[in-house]
């Protein structure tokens, strides 16, 4: 991998299994900022990904053959970072474990990311995204009054309670280790991270307005003014005009009935008006309602369909998305204006910088 990243993790190692959902994305974001990634994989895998498993030093290693243990080990031992999402008791049982490692290198940030977390009464129990957001409360709010919750795909457990906890957390314990010199274990549990996600409705009381009961509350759909709506020639738009001056401006520039203009936070006028909204959003069409409403403060955006997405106009001047050699790929998140984050392609090189580690180390 020839291209150069003078990200903010420029000169990280990471050492990353290979994995699904949330692991991966934890590398790609790394790997986005500059760290130097080896990913271990099982002999013959193809990345199923080519956009979340990018910027990897590929190698493929038996882990059920002494060889193969020892040249992971080879690799820890220079490493930084360890990144891992089997089920726990698997890395123990290679030899792998923190225990074992920590021992050879104990400035190693060692991040172990699962659904129920590394104990527990389901640790070792199978599971995926809509099982640990399940018994978080987060599920339960999600959807239509009256009807089951709607799984929002993959993006509330695997991404916003897993990987992006798990990143936090490494870069957390290396800034600790500036201090102690010493690495640790980063726990990294999907029902941990999105029990954290779901603090600011636990903290706060109970109300028609703030409200986690399905289809009820300002933000679970059942407010007019926090919803989608449907346009004339079947494309959705959404609004979210919360704070009084947004509403007014949402309801004159769309000109909307005189009576919409009262009791916007009472409850007990929701249904209605999010009926007379509907009918008035159904009678223009979506490039109509964009005319009016988008760029203003009437807090509204069309719903973009993904295989859309890179040619809205606001996503296209920030860049979202980057052609490189051939593919479209997501830009690397957050942003830094002295250190920038570069996408690059993945190469079967691990062996040979396994090796240069080991040299430099």
């Amino acid at each position: 991998m020839a291209e150069q990243n003078n990200g903010p993790l420029t000169g990280l190692r990471v050492v990353e299994f290979q994995g699904i959902g949330p692991g991966p994305h934890v590398g790609m974001m790394l790997a986005d900022m500059g760290a130097e990634i080896v990913r271990i994989e099982r002999e013959g895998y193809r990345p199923m990904n080519p956009v979340v498993e990018r910027a990897r030093h590929r190698i493929a290693v038996d882990l059920k053959s002494v060889e193969g243990i020892a040249a992971v080990k080879q690799a820890l031992v220079s490493a930084d970072v360890l990144l891992e999402g089997f089920r726990p008791g698997v890395m123990e049982r290679l030899g792998l474990g923190p225990k074992e490692m920590l021992a050879a290198n104990p400035r190693l940030v060692y991040a172990r990311i699962t659904g129920w977390g590394q104990e527990g009464p389901l640790a070792q129990a199978a599971g995926h995204d809509l099982n640990y957001i399940a018994i978080t409360g987060a599920l339960d709010a999600v959807g239509r009054k009256g009807e089951l919750p709607v799984p929002p795909q993959n993006l509330v457990g695997d991404f916003g309670g897993g990987s992006m906890y798990c990143a936090m957390g490494i870069l957390a314990a290396l800034y600790e280790r500036e201090r102690s010199g010493r690495g640790q274990v980063v726990d990294a549990a999907m029902v941990d991270g999105v029990t954290s996600l779901m603090s600011f409705f636990f903290g706060q009381p109970e109300s028609a307005l703030r409200s986690t009961k399905r289809g009820h509350g300002l933000l679970g759909g059942a407010a007019h003014f926090y919803r989608c709506y449907a346009c004339k020639d079947g494309k959705e738009i959404s609004v979210g005009a919360i704070e009084p001056q947004f509403y007014t401006e949402l309801l004159e520039r769309a000109d909307a009935p005189e009576e919409l203009r009262e009791g916007q936070m009472n409850p007990a006028n929701w249904d209605d008006y999010s009926e007379r909204l509907a009918a008035l959003f159904a009678t223009k069409t979506l490039g109509e309602w964009c005319e009016i409403l988008e760029g203003t403060d009437a807090c509204f955006a069309p719903v973009v369909p993904l295989d859309e997405v890179r040619e809205h106009p606001h996503m296209k001047a920030r860049g979202a998305y980057v052609e490189k050699d051939g593919r479209w790929h997501t830009a690397p998140a957050p942003r830094f204006d002295r250190t920038p984050a570069t996408i690059r392609e993945s190469a079967e090189d691990g062996a040979e910088v396994v090796a240069r580690w080991s040299q430099d180390s």
